[in-house]
């Protein structure tokens, strides 16, 4: 049997259209109910969609490239359908971030049966019925003029059927941008090729140096250890040490810990928020290839003279751990504790061996912890953390109970408390020789089926308060010379990670240009000692971001108003999230 080329994408973009794109219509049903006012729009919508769909496929397929490039799209979205309908997420240029640099063991935690009936049915089967379709031949002449005739006719329809709804669609465009995230694969096209763009610029890039003054005045006191544990996943409200009602921090309990219950992250994912983290960039100027492309907090700490590591069991260090000692505890080998899995806790072996080799010095340790990485809590822990049940044993976590997935999930950060309150453990067994220790921070947060969310990564201006709002966590031991009651009322302060950067040069007193004591945590709270002062700009040749016009992160903000305005830009499930979130506020 013999098709045109522009039949087959006509009938390409139907079937896109009407099969793989359920959670966008979905989403578009809820802010536009079917009623016969908004059934022009609703029609208008499905047919630019279709349009823009063929004026793609038109451009991009040629008698040679039609079925290789429709069967990859085909797969493309099957996948792309199945995320977005199962965890609600949005396939935007971060999350492709984070998919390029996934390894195989958080990929298989994302693989299902589910998965694989997707890509079979929505996929592959299309793809092959694509092979199997015969193309009619056609001169290269006749198929230029054909695509000048498609392309005319798509972009006469997309504006035609703009003018006819223009008012729905101002509102759609205007008051809804977040609807069109979910069009599928559009948006994830359009979201790869800036991830493309962006990471293209990245690697041309040449590192650029910060902090080339950075020094550590002998008169500091004595040698400092710090383990800095960069967290996976784990959200504010689900340690009781921030008021949970379920005890899920039993050992930190009992330590002289100061949590930090307003703490607020860079991003919504790894790729993004790990980067931020240790860049000297706030929030609002900072992405990850930008970050990537400076040097970091590691690098600073480095050139002051102290002594860095980084321990990954995580996917890796997202750039940061690039020009620092690094050691990989994501298998058997070094990591000592792997059962299925290998543990957090593997990180702290041989651990001691590493202080006692630095016979001079300061030494700044960066544990980067699998945490509660999702969809599969139930394996972030190992047997006799289980105490929170039933549990949801399955990465498909829509098919599991709210408690069956806030089981699993507390009974990670059940896990973490214990990792943490170790890592105290071997920091005492140095106090005598170092003023020692600990910072806990998150990299982000999660969803786990708030509004049928799941999971983390929507995009920052839409994303809850559940994948923002973070767990940080600070242990001192007494040499080091806090005023503990001064620290604990910094706690309740609005923080973000744009603070570690700081917080982190203060604790080793370097002095250096890209230093902020307005952004140092502990500044001004050292008991027995004088907090590094920040050296003129430009003194080592490298000028502090321009932190002009920054603002706390979360939704609050810029101030109520602000809030409304931002509000209105989010779907509705968004809208009343955070309503209720500002009402408990």
């Amino acid at each position: 049997m013999k098709i045109s080329q522009t039949t087959l994408h006509l009938a390409a973009s139907i079937l896109l259209v009407a099969l793989y794109n359920t959670t966008f219509f979905r989403h578009v049903l809820a802010v536009y109910p079917p009623t016969a006012d908004n059934a022009l729009f609703l029609a208008s919508l499905a047919i630019g969609l279709v349009a823009v769909l063929m004026l793609l496929l038109t451009v991009i397929g040629w008698q040679r490239t039609t079925k290789p490039v429709l069967s990859v799209l085909l797969v493309l979205a099957a996948a792309i359908a199945y995320f977005t309908d199962d965890y609600n997420v949005v396939i935007d240029h971060t999350m492709i971030a984070n998919i390029v640099q996934t390894n195989a063991r958080e990929a298989y935690d994302l693989f299902s049966v589910k998965l694989l009936v997707y890509l079979l049915l929505l996929g592959i089967v299309p793809a092959g019925g694509v092979w199997w379709l015969r193309l009619a031949p056609a001169s290269w002449e006749k198929e230029l003029l054909t695509k000048a005739k498609v392309t005319v006719v798509c972009v006469a329809a997309v504006f035609g059927l703009l003018f006819l709804s223009s008012d729905f669609f101002f509102s759609f465009f205007r008051a809804h941008e977040a609807l069109r995230y979910y069009t599928n694969p559009t948006y994830s096209l359009y979201s790869l090729g800036k991830y493309l763009k962006k990471n293209y610029a990245a690697t041309r890039a040449a590192v650029r140096p910060i902090g080339t003054d950075a020094r550590i005045p002998a008169t500091t006191g004595g040698r400092k250890l710090v383990i800095l544990v960069v967290g996976e996943a784990a959200r504010a409200d689900r340690f009781s040490l921030n008021g949970y009602a379920r005890p899920t921090n039993p050992l930190l309990q009992q330590e002289q810990v100061v949590s930090f219950a307003n703490m607020y992250s860079s991003g919504t994912a790894t790729a993004f928020s790990v980067p931020c983290m240790f860049s000297p960039y706030p929030r609002e100027q900072c992405n990850e290839q930008k970050a990537v492309a400076t040097e970091n907090l590691l690098d600073v700490l480095q050139r002051a003279g102290v002594h860095v590591l980084w321990r990954e069991n995580n996917s890796d260090s997202k750039g940061v751990a690039l020009r620092v000692p690094y050691q990989d505890f994501r298998r058997p080998g070094l990591n000592p504790m792997c059962e299925g899995e290998c543990r957090d806790e593997g990180m702290l072996a041989g651990l001691q061996e590493y202080i006692d080799a630095q016979k001079q010095g300061d030494i700044a340790i960066v544990l980067h912890q699998m945490g509660n990485h999702g969809p599969a809590y139930y394996k972030r822990y190992p047997s006799g953390f289980d105490r929170f049940t039933p549990v949801c044993a399955t990465n498909q976590l829509n098919e599991c109970t709210t408690e069956e997935v806030g089981n699993a999930y507390d009974n990670a950060i059940l896990y973490t408390d214990a990792f943490l309150a170790k890592t105290i453990a071997l920091l005492k067994k140095n106090d005598q020789r170092f003023e020692t220790a600990m910072i806990y921070m998150s990299d982000h947060g999660e969803s786990l089926g708030e509004y049928g969310l799941y999971l983390h990564g929507l995009p920052y201006a839409m994303a809850p308060d559940s994948q923002k709002h973070v767990a940080s966590i600070f242990w001192f031991d007494d040499r080091f010379g806090i005023d503990r009651q001064a620290l604990q009322a910094k706690a309740a302060e609005r923080l973000s990670h744009d603070n570690l950067f700081h917080t982190v040069l203060g604790l080793f007193a370097v002095q250096t240009s890209v230093y902020d004591p307005s952004l140092d945590i502990t500044n001004n709270v050292l008991a027995h000692r004088t907090p590094p002062r920040p050296l003129p700009p430009g003194q080592g040749g490298q000028t502090p971001p321009d932190r002009r016009g920054a603002q706390p992160h979360g939704p609050e903000e810029s101030g109520f108003a602000s809030y409304k305005k931002q509000l209105a830009q989010v779907l509705p499930v968004w809208l009343l999230l955070h309503l209720e979130e500002g009402t408990r506020r």
